[in-house]
């Protein structure tokens, strides 16, 4: 019994690295990622835009959060 628990894991892990290495050398993982980031920073531009004069703090932060974007690899 421990030898085949031991099999079908070996089995699992093998097929879940398969598949995740697939997933992450096609563009299936990256287009739903790098869309993503462009509706954060769509939202962001939204926000500082309606938030003129009456949220002047949140403007610096949507602000340090914008120069943050680049050094974390998101294409804008």
């Amino acid at each position: 019994m421990s030898m085949r628990d031991g099999i079908f894991t070996t089995v699992a892990v093998t097929l879940s690295g398969v598949a995740l290495a697939g997933l992450l050398c096609t563009d299936a993982y990256s287009r739903p990622a790098s869309l993503e980031a462009r509706g954060v920073h769509a939202l962001s531009l939204e926000m500082q835009m309606s938030c003129s004069g009456e949220c002047d703090g949140i403007d610096g932060r949507i602000v340090q959060l914008q120069a943050q974007l680049p050094e974390q690899g998101v294409a804008r």
